[in-house]
């Protein structure tokens, strides 16, 4: 493989010189002959030049034009230096007046669009090679321009005529056999270069595929073998180390690709060189579109500190590699919270890292939310069974059941009190374990019916009926302690809140692939409609 390879490159190197000085001397006899062609037509051109300006000093001197008398003419022809030259008169029109050859020129057609006249009517002296239309002869033609008629010489193009314009041969052996030696000096030259040129190929199509150069090429000159050794033992170093950053390369796209956060690398002029899929996730999300341009992402608006960020610090012209110029922020995208790191590196560059801490903000909420609830709801279960307990206390005489009534209620603001402590516990347990919590399929029937079961004393005291449209292969995936707490609750604010001899109707009113839909209806006194928008806040109760 590798001989076809030297053999073929070899020949396509001796093409190439060949072709190149092949064109070279090919150019250069063509140059010659047409030179050499060019100084014959001028040589043959100025005998019929000396013949021309001979016939018009006769003509002029003897006024043979105004006397109409060119057959005058015909005593010169036999001092011409030529053989069967001929020699036309014509006037300024193109009528012939004299035409040694054809007696009879009144019969002779208008000769004015001749090419040899032409040419001479437009410079002076005109010359072409073509059959006389006349004599149905070949001519070689030669017209001058005078004042009032041209004359125009010419010689038969016979093989007299022909050899005299034929150039020499020696020229053309001389070429040859400087050619026949170029051809044995270009098998020479390029079998050297060849060999070169193949060994280059054979290690660059080895480089091209990452294989270790184990066997070192022989160069054919000394120099040229020792910058080959040189430049295969540094391949052979680099290629080992790339292999080694490559390794390490994937690692880290690979731990990119499993980190929680969103990290991408830019370059000096913000060309991304390096994003993870959460990266684009949460930009898209950021930016409230499906799909951005990394160009785009710096003009988003929560972006906008960033990039002002980073512009500053490129223009800084040198910083402690040890501290970095870091920025953070935190940002709002409908109800997720994400916090965006940005750092500078000493080449400008820049690394963006997006954490969503959408759990972590929302807990914070919520426990500040929470812990302000607290405070109110408890002020209102320990005030009142302080006063309680003081009226007592502070009453003398005070009846026993009026006292006893006292103590009652003191009694259920504990009962209340515990309530809420149950509560925060378990939102306690929610917010800081959620994680934890067990999720199996639960049928939603069984679950409803354990429900109402567990309270069916207090719904019957109250004359509660419990409508429940709910199919028997309704499964749902939850906790089972929460979702009976959830039950539970809406069950007891009802026997609580909701008056006595109403129904309770709970129904799966849709299904799809994904999730089903309950609703929970009770037909009693129901809640005043300026305190509907605060169902879902936590410990609110109106009074």
């Amino acid at each position: 493989m590798a001989i076809t390879r030297k053999r073929s490159f070899r020949s396509r190197i001796f093409i190439s010189f060949f072709a190149a000085f092949s064109l070279f001397a090919a150019a250069t006899i063509l140059f010659q002959y047409d030179r050499e062609k060019k100084y014959r037509a001028t040589q043959l051109e100025n005998t019929l030049d000396n013949i021309t300006a001979f016939a018009h000093n006769y003509i002029e001197q003897n006024h043979l034009v105004e006397k109409k008398e060119l057959q005058q003419l015909d005593s010169l022809l036999s001092l011409l230096p030529l053989t069967h030259e001929r020699i036309t008169v014509i006037d300024s029109k193109g009528t012939v007046l004299y035409d040694n050859v054809v007696g009879d020129v009144s019969s002779m057609e208008n000769h004015l669009m001749r090419p040899e006249v032409q040419k001479s009517y437009y410079s002076n002296k005109g010359s072409s090679i073509r059959k006389s239309a006349t004599t149905k002869e070949s001519y070689y033609y030669y017209s001058i321009s005078y004042n009032n008629y041209y004359i125009r010489t010419a010689v038969l193009y016979n093989v007299e005529i022909k050899d005299f314009l034929k150039t020499e041969r020696i020229f053309f052996f001389f070429i040859i056999t400087i050619f026949i030696l170029m051809y044995f000096l270009l098998i020479q030259l390029t079998k050297r270069i060849g060999n070169f040129i193949s060994q280059l190929q054979d290690f660059a199509v080895s480089a091209a595929v990452g294989e270790e150069i184990e066997k070192e090429p022989n160069f054919p000159d000394r120099e040229l073998d020792i910058i080959g050794k040189k430049i295969i033992s540094i391949y052979n170093s680099l290629n080992k180390t790339k292999y080694a950053l490559e390794v390490e390369k994937d690692k880290l796209i690979e731990h990119l690709n499993v980190s929680a956060e969103g990290i991408a690398v830019f370059s000096k002029k913000n060309e991304m060189k390096l994003s993870n899929k959460h990266y684009v996730q949460y930009i898209n999300f950021i930016s409230e579109k499906a799909t951005i341009s990394v160009p785009s992402i710096f003009e988003i608006e929560a972006f906008k500190p960033i990039v002002t960020f980073v512009k500053a610090q490129q223009k800084e012209k040198l910083y402690n590699k040890a501290e970095l110029p870091t920025l953070e922020k935190t940002i709002s995208a409908g109800e997720q919270y994400f916090k965006i790191k940005t750092i500078v590196f000493a080449d400008k560059s820049f690394e963006i890292l997006i954490s969503d801490i959408t759990k972590l903000e929302k807990r914070r909420l919520l426990k500040q939310q929470l812990t302000s609830n607290i405070a109110h709801e408890l002020k209102t279960p320990v005030t009142s069974m302080k006063g309680y307990l003081e009226t007592i206390l502070n009453t003398e005489d005070i009846p026993a059941e009026k006292q006893r009534h006292f103590i009652e209620r003191a009694f259920i603001q504990t009962e209340r009190l515990t309530d809420l402590l149950n509560d925060i516990s378990l939102l306690n347990n929610i917010a800081d374990a959620g994680d934890l919590f067990e999720f199996k399929q639960l049928n939603m029937l069984s679950l409803i019916n354990e429900v109402v079961e567990n309270r069916k004393m207090q719904l019957d005291e109250k004359g509660f009926k419990c409508i429940i449209d709910v199919d028997k292969t309704t499964m749902v995936e939850g906790n089972e302690s929460l979702l009976s707490s959830c039950i539970q609750n809406l069950v007891e604010n009802s026997i609580k809140y909701a008056g006595e001899n109403i129904d309770i109707i709970i129904r799966n009113y849709h299904s799809d692939e994904k999730r089903h839909y309950f609703s929970y209806v009770d037909t009693g006194s129901g809640i005043p409609e300026e305190h509907q928008s605060r169902i879902f806040e936590r410990f609110y109760l109106i009074d």
